[in-house]
Formats: C-alpha cells, sequence, structure tokens
C-alpha cells in the first residue's frame, strides 16, 4: 500500500511537514520557553521540568492514546498517522540543537515565525491525510462526527494546554504562547483549505439563461440551476448554484449585475469541496 506513487507522495510531504513543525519548534519556540499545543506542547512543558528532550515524551504519550484510538481509526489514516508521529519525535530529536545556526532574541517575532513553520508543517501533514498523533487524532474523530474544522479543534484543545503552562510558568508566556497557537492555527487553515480558498454564489434571477451562459463563457465554471418560489409572490424563480474562487466570485458579481440588476445574490465560505472536479478533502 505504501509504496503506490501517490502514497510515496504523501509520505515525503509528511516527513516534511514534520521536519517543518520541528524546525519551528526547536528554533523559535523553545529557546524562548514558549509552549505548543497538543502532545508536543505537553512534551514541551515536561522537556523543561525534567530537562529531557520533547521527543522522547512525544512518543511516550502517543503510544497509549494509538492504542486507545486504534479502533477509531481507518488503516490508511493510522499508518500514516504512525509515520507522521515517529518522524515528529525524531525530527524533534534531530534538531534540538538548531539555534547553532540561528538565534532569534526578539520573542514577538519568535512567537510569530514558530506559529507560522508550524502551522505549515501541521497543514501539510493534515493535507496528505495524516497527523501527528495525540490530539491531533481527536480533533479528525470529531471534525468526522460533528464536521468542526480542524484548526478549530486543535485552537480549542491548546488553550487548555496553555492555561495549564500559564499555572506552572509565567502569565507572558502563556500570552506569548497564544499568540503563536492563533498564527498556527491560521496558517493551516489556510494551507489545508488553500490560499484562496472556495465561495458559494447562490443567484436568484429572472434572467438565469444569458446569466449562466456569460458565467461559462466569461469564467469557465460550471453550475446548477434550482427551481424556487417567491415566498411573498408566489413567482416561479430558477437559482444558480456555483463554486467558484474569491477573484471570481468579483468578476462573476459584475457579469450578473450588468444582466440584472434586480437578482439577489449570496456568498458564502465554502469549507471543503470535492467531487465533480474539485480535489478530495484533507480529511
Amino acid at each position: 500500500m505504501i509504496f503506490q506513487k501517490e502514497n510515496l507522495k504523501r509520505l515525503v510531504l509528511v516527513l516534511m511537514g514534520s521536519l517543518t513543525y520541528a524546525i519551528g519548534v526547536n528554533m523559535f519556540l523553545i529557546p524562548h520557553k514558549l509552549l505548543s499545543g497538543g502532545v508536543a506542547g505537553i512534551a514541551i512543558m515536561l522537556q523543561y521540568i525534567t530537562g529531557l528532550q520533547s521527543g522522547y515524551f512525544v512518543l511516550l504519550i502517543n503510544i497509549p492514546i494509538f492504542l486507545i484510538a486504534i479502533k477509531s481509526v481507518d488503516l490508511d489514516f493510522g499508518v500514516f498517522s504512525f509515520i507522521g508521529m515517529i518522524s515528529m519525535s525524531t525530527f524533534l530529536l534531530l534538531t534540538k540543537n538548531i539555534t547553532q545556526f540561528y538565534l532569534m532574541d526578539d520573542v514577538l517575532l519568535s512567537c510569530i515565525c514558530g506559529g507560522v513553520l508550524s502551522g505549515a508543517g501541521m497543514g501539510v501533514i493534515f493535507k496528505n491525510r495524516a497527523s501527528q498523533g495525540g490530539t491531533d487524532i481527536f480533533s479528525v474523530l470529531a471534525k468526522r462526527k460533528f464536521g468542526i474544522k480542524l484548526s478549530t479543534i486543535d485552537f480549542i484543545i491548546n488553550c487548555i494546554i496553555v492555561t495549564i503552562g500559564v499555572v506552572i510558568g509565567s502569565f507572558e508566556i502563556g500570552v506569548y504562547t497564544i499568540i503563536s497557537m492563533f498564527v498556527k492555527s491560521q496558517v493551516m487553515s489556510k494551507v489545508i483549505e488553500g490560499v484562496e480558498g472556495k465561495k458559494i454564489l447562490f443567484v436568484v434571477t429572472s434572467n438565469h439563461s444569458r446569466i449562466k451562459e456569460s458565467l461559462i463563457d466569461k469564467l469557465g465554471i460550471g453550475g446548477t440551476i434550482m427551481y424556487g418560489e417567491g415566498a411573498y409572490t408566489g413567482d416561479q424563480k430558477r437559482i444558480i448554484y456555483c463554486v467558484m474562487t474569491t477573484q471570481q466570485i468579483v468578476k462573476a458579481k459584475k457579469i450578473i449585475e450588468d444582466l440584472d440588476k434586480n437578482a439577489v445574490i449570496s456568498v458564502s465560505n465554502a469549507t471543503e469541496c470535492q467531487g465533480g472536479g474539485f480535489k478530495a478533502a484533507a480529511l
């Protein structure tokens, strides 16, 4: 299974994501006694207390979590999550002395840079249908069951961990850590969903034929025509449903307004798009 071309690509990307995460933690967070989230955050707290490298604690904490969750996750996700957990632990150990090459003195800049790198690393891992184990597995299970965004679940769990860290550390460190974790959650969300993201466009119009043709000709997008009825007038309506990028939305609104100034336009964010030309969801 893992030696298929697609899975080999996933493997490389998971390893790259783990390395990026480890560099972000060891280069920017640990030198200033900042925390990370999830199991890594707990492992870092234990490192500060005991002096042992966090990579060892990541392994020790993750093993029982994997045993508990093994029946709740599919084999493919479990295998790549195990690889993600092992690689993260390994890279945390291999990059422990990375500050010999570069050390950033500014705490605020460090927490931002650490958040960007760790968020990018985690985003790449999640996007390739894997995790780093630990609370990431619980996040994925909650997302599958309740439909909550991974970045939101991750941020909530991490806030709880940081609260514990504030108790055993200092308020200032807690604030910097929250800033870093917020940056991480935003970067992770952008990596998973894409920088542009997708928008859903609904158009209620009496001139649906020309608008539909113009959207197809000028933007190269497809759509769906739905049938509706005016709640007050009882008139039969046609509703155009399309999924497009943010840039396309701007052009689409201009096209629609030129053809029907009375058209009702509604735009909302699309959390996930798959099927019909869209890539499968990350998890």
